[in-house]
């Protein structure tokens, strides 16, 4: 068989379904010391460990399988584990275990908080179960954690920065990691606020908060403005994090008085795969999203692999197949993740072909790894397709189950 046919493909799907609904357990956990309702964790090494973005992420994944036992415990204790610990200014635990709260690492001036995207998590268990109440009383913290977003990392520009490299998900992204603090207006983060406010107004709505709901929306349309002003690249067709590291404008200086910049940040023109997030929170233009497809999504010399969209183009020069763990390896490695939010991307623009193409790489990807290993790796090898660490990760390599899905109604 092909690696990528039809045989392959529904050959592979069932292995991984039947993978899924014979390990999916094993990442639930109890209420216990810190955590306080039973939660969700991503599987393998991070075995007592509750995640911000993989809970969520996982969750979604988990609701596509049939035939489990009911989940609701746990995908909203997961929102609610975060939410007990939300502080007065609306810092929020990136992670959070049995034993311990706050890391080490997160006791530092200017650390990142929790991931944008716990009311997008909260939004997909209310719609998914059609209640809303349960979160009534939690909706003020919610907005607590946004405005701590909003008074602490928003930058003229109407873009968002991350304060630090710590846990941004995308953990060595090279527009972010290494750089100085408050620096990075990440494209990866900027889509994850978007679509956090819009989370955010359909929650309101759901509740019955119409006044905020329009606060909310009216914030994301000035976010998605801002980011096709600053990140948008009409030279490359792509969408770019930018730099906020630049010296403040002084008037009184003799060699700037005459000139002084106009500009309010830098593209950084590294190719890294989150650009195409812009397409899965839908802020590509329909004419931008063509030409990051043609130019971009199918350059093999770049993204395009047999496995997948590599994490960082092949032509930059710090791109690497390394194992790390702490921080992963985000430059090159194939991930689930990016897989999978790149294939919703071109389904949302309507590239069916496309999409298709890398669902059937995906489910080879991790059906093979099955087949041959009898678990899941974290991240891959992007030409061969071998795990490269981390065998037994569970967490959004599930969503593939979500591309199978979706595949069949294309």
């Amino acid at each position: 068989m092909s690696p990528h046919s039809n045989d392959t493909f529904e050959k592979y799907s069932k292995l991984i379904i039947d993978y899924a609904r014979k390990n999916y357990d094993k990442m639930f956990r109890q209420a216990g010391g810190y955590l306080k309702y039973k939660f969700i964790v991503p599987g393998s090494t991070y075995s007592n460990v509750l995640w911000d973005w993989d809970s969520w992420l996982t969750n979604i994944a988990l609701r596509e399988l049939d035939g489990i036992d009911d989940i609701s415990e746990y995908e909203r204790g997961c929102i609610l584990n975060f939410l007990e610990y939300v502080g007065e200014d609306g810092r929020m635990p990136i992670f959070i275990t049995p034993e311990r709260l706050i890391s080490e690492f997160e006791t530092e001036e200017d650390m990142n908080t929790h991931k944008p995207c716990i009311a997008q998590h909260a939004l997909f268990v209310c719609e998914n179960s059609g209640d809303f109440g349960w979160l009534r009383d939690k909706f003020p913290k919610l907005e607590k954690f946004m405005s701590f977003y909003d008074n602490n990392c928003k930058h003229e520009s109407g873009l968002y920065f991350w304060l630090d490299d710590f846990a941004i998900g995308v953990d060595n992204d090279p527009c972010t990691f290494y750089r100085p603090k408050k620096s990075s207006g990440s494209i990866y983060l900027n889509c994850l606020i978007y679509r956090e406010k819009l989370a955010l107004a359909k929650l309101a709505k759901g509740l019955g908060y119409e006044g905020k709901c329009k606060i909310y929306e009216n914030d994301a349309e000035a976010l998605k403005n801002a980011i096709q002003e600053n990140c948008w690249d009409e030279r490359d067709g792509f969408y770019y994090s930018v730099d906020f590291n630049l010296l403040p404008v002084d008037k009184s200086k003799v060699l700037h008085e005459g000139a002084p910049r106009h500009w309010n940040c830098l593209i950084q023109r590294i190719d890294v795969w989150s650009g195409f997030m812009s397409m899965w929170a839908d802020i590509a233009t329909k004419e931008q999203a063509d030409r990051m497809v043609k130019e971009h999504y199918l350059n093999e010399r770049t993204f395009n692999a047999p496995y997948g969209v590599r994490t960082l183009s092949k032509l930059e020069k710090m791109y690497s197949l390394a194992k790390t763990g702490n921080p992963s390896c985000w430059l090159g490695p194939i991930w689930g993740i990016s897989n999978y939010m790149t294939f919703r991307g071109l389904v949302n623009y309507g590239y069916v072909n496309e999409a298709k193409n890398l669902a059937q790489k995906t489910i080879t990807l991790l059906g093979k790894d099955i087949e041959q290993n009898g678990v899941m790796h974290e991240y891959y090898h992007p030409d061969t397709g071998e795990g490269i660490n981390n065998p037994g990760f569970q967490n959004w390599n599930y969503l593939s189950i979500n591309m199978i899905n979706l595949v069949k109604t294309l």
